[in-house]
């Protein structure tokens, strides 16, 4: 199958003869085997199968190949939350001692597992523009650097990533390309066709669509090629001894031994696993993807516009419209449209938004975005709390900013929503 449509509804499950039509929930935790050495085999990676559920499952596996096929990956992995995707992606290759470059406007929670919690295990981050120059971009890269990361469109700042600039800058030293794809979803940018290594998600967001389940995804593009640097990445390309020795590019080759290394050792150790009922609601939500999308933007197009020429909004960002500054980037990267998503600022700064806010009717204060029912959040006191003025400016985060997800009711409903609660201010 190769429209993006059909792999929504039906990638990576195809019933056989008297098989359910739709994805069976395997609400198991174990799985029963004849012989133990039909298990044994299962604990040394020789052989295919399931035998406990926090490290692999049926339901989250053949959800977790729609999103691969979606991508156009090699290997997928679900896991409990998109900071789990963007943990493991990071931790699978990079260890106390080692170094990433990342772009500083990402989404509050993976700046502070990057530059709090992931520092304390011994990981430096260097974090740079997302509009540096390529000459800027070279200069964050050390010997012990492991990767690069960035965001399709940066959550809430709405930057869009030149992902073939940062493609190329990572395979000139030597290490892949992760981008989390979670506000653009792969209908509307496939990271992966301009030079990304590994993707994630947050499938809380689009991808479950309902707001019903929390959860996250890996996708590798089996390109990058781990042998070619062996000395940075010995954990893909040397003995693993807690499973007698086995050499993960050389067993499972460049298409499958990330996401294997990732299964086999970080979810077994630290088991972020996303239960099958929520594998069940993301796999359901995917089956309209491509259909919500299209609405999500048309929406936010035209709310985007309406803010734009309000006497009480100061300034708004969203790639869609002439004029801002990811205009043209958009254009190469999202031609099909953007996300939902709209940042914009109040006349009158923080108090201001408050105020705004309160009044909202149909929109609801959330620390949520991208789902069905429209949500705004005021970053600065909330997702980017943490940080200081100086990291709130790195992130594109100014005091005044609000981050309206655009929903799928009625245009003018939500029109008349924000134009009476702006006339409270």
């Amino acid at each position: 199958m190769s429209g993006i449509e059909t792999r929504c509804v039906q990638g990576g499950y195809t019933p056989g003869n008297g098989e359910p039509r739709q994805i069976p929930i395997i609400q198991s935790t174990t799985f029963k085997y004849d012989t133990s050495e039909d298990m044994g085999k299962l604990f040394d990676l020789q052989a295919e199968g399931y035998f406990y559920s926090r490290l692999q499952n049926p339901t989250c596996d053949t959800v977790a190949a729609r999103i691969c096929s979606l991508e156009g990956g090699s290997a997928a992995m679900l896991t409990g939350s998109g900071q789990a995707a963007n943990f493991f992606a990071v931790f699978n290759i990079a260890g106390a001692g080692d170094h990433v470059v990342a772009s500083s406007a990402i989404y509050g929670g993976t700046f502070n597992l990057f530059a709090v919690t992931m520092k304390k295990m011994g990981i430096d981050f260097t974090f740079v523009s997302p509009d540096c120059t390529e000459e800027e971009l070279d200069a964050a890269f050390r010997p012990n650097t492991k990767a690069l990361f960035g965001e399709t469109i940066a959550n809430p700042a709405l930057c869009v990533l030149d992902i073939e600039m940062f493609a190329k800058a990572a395979h000139r030293h030597g290490v892949p390309l992760i981008v989390d794809n979670t506000f653009a979803t792969p209908v509307n940018c496939r990271p992966f066709e301009w030079g990304a290594d590994i993707v994630t998600h947050s499938t809380t967001k689009y991808m479950d669509g309902h707001g019903s389940a929390v959860g996250g995804c890996i996708v590798d593009s089996g390109r990058f090629d781990w042998d070619a640097y062996a000395e940075k990445y010995p954990g893909l390309t040397t003995p693993d001894e807690s499973y007698h020795g086995i050499i993960y590019t050389r067993q499972f080759g460049r298409e499958k031994a990330f996401i294997t290394k990732a299964t086999s050792q970080l979810m077994r150790d630290l088991g972020s696993v996303q239960s099958p009922q929520s594998a069940f609601l993301l796999g359901l939500g995917l089956e309209s993807l491509h259909v919500r999308m299209e609405r999500h933007c048309a929406n936010a197009q035209a709310v985007a516009e309406f803010l734009s020429g309000h006497e009480k909004i100061t300034w708004v960002r969203y790639c869609g419209l002439k004029g801002d500054p990811y205009y043209e980037r958009a254009r190469k990267y999202l031609p099909k449209g953007s996300c939902g998503v709209v940042s914009f600022g109040v006349r009158g700064g923080r108090k201001a938004a408050e105020t705004f806010m309160k009044h909202l009717k149909i929109a609801a204060i959330e620390t949520h975005v991208a789902d069905a029912r429209t949500c705004c959040l005021h970053p600065a006191s909330a997702t980017h709390r943490q940080m200081n003025d100086e990291e709130l400016a790195a992130a594109g985060v100014s005091p005044d900013l609000v981050r309206l997800s655009v929903g799928l009711e009625s245009l003018e409903d939500l029109i008349t929503d924000l134009d009476q609660a702006l006339s409270a201010v």
